[in-house]
């Protein structure tokens, strides 16, 4: 038997993603962790960083509008995705209050793109989460040419590295090494951001499970934060990525404002079975 299963392939400043609407029409099977690598291969899949499934809300009482799940390219499932929030707004084309497994966030389409709500950063060691308490303002921890990092929890766990030029840093071999280390046991999103203005930040990431990426809604969000509290930019804050520029506005005690462009690329179908027998699903 053959499931054709629509898909939305969209962006935000490059970083892509496939989206699944299971809204009103469940998928045949429950998503995996292979299936969704099967589906994010850029070679005999469809092709993305991450894959976001929408789903019915598990607490519509409280005003939340329908479910959102990401997986990364490598098949695992994480908090948040500031990136695919955007999409999701466009997708839905009205403002909505959605859950995440970071916990609910407020999208608002613009014309473009969207502003999401990402709610409070949290500071504290347990909440990152770390192996075992730390003040997260200033770790003292290192490797090689980048130390001592804030982390910073926006949904999901991040590292910022304060450089004086991000391009220099190289992320690509130090970034795998960070994110597995056991200080960081949900792994970590490793942020490298250099001052540009006094409310601009040029940043590159190392996304985990799905590496060096064009642009990380999330981390720009934990960026700006840890670059507000120590007093090296003012909000709203200008946050220049690979792939294009983010805005994103904070005061201590508050909520994350982050605004930005979304596109959708094309739609299509694949064929569930196929892709399930390939991944062992």
């Amino acid at each position: 038997m053959t499931h054709a299963i629509p898909f939305i392939k969209m962006h935000g400043l490059g970083n892509d993603f496939v989206v699944l609407d299971a809204r009103r029409d469940p998928l045949p099977a429950a998503m995996t962790g292979a299936m969704a690598r099967a589906l994010a291969d850029r070679r005999t899949g469809i092709g993305c960083d991450q894959l976001v499934l929408l789903e019915p809300s598990e607490r519509p009482e409280a005003g939340h509008a329908f479910r959102m799940r990401i997986f990364n390219a490598d098949g695992g499932e994480v908090e948040a995705c500031g990136n695919a929030a955007r999409a999701v707004a466009l997708l839905h084309g009205e403002a909505a209050v959605i859950e995440t497994g970071g916990g609910p966030i407020a999208l608002e389409p613009l014309d473009g793109g969207a502003r999401v709500d990402m709610g409070t950063p949290r500071f504290d060691w347990d909440a990152i989460p770390l192996a075992f308490a730390m003040d997260t303002f200033a770790m003292p921890v290192g490797w090689e040419s980048l130390e001592g990092p804030m982390a910073v929890n926006v949904g999901n766990p991040h590292a910022i590295f304060f450089v004086d030029d991000a391009d220099a840093v190289a992320l690509e071999s130090l970034g795998p090494i960070i994110e597995h280390d056991a200080l960081f046991p949900a792994r970590v999103n490793v942020n490298v951001a250099s001052l540009a203005g006094p409310d601009h930040l040029r940043l590159r990431v190392w996304e985990r499970g799905a590496g060096l990426t064009r642009a990380c809604g999330t981390g720009a969000c934990a960026t700006a934060v840890a670059a507000i509290r120590r007093g090296l930019v003012q909000s709203p804050v200008r946050v220049t990525l690979p792939g294009g520029d983010l805005v994103i506005a904070w005061v201590p005690g508050g909520t994350i404002l982050m605004s930005g462009p979304a596109a959708e690329a094309f739609r299509g179908t694949f064929d569930w079975d196929a892709f399930a027998a390939g991944a062992g699903a």
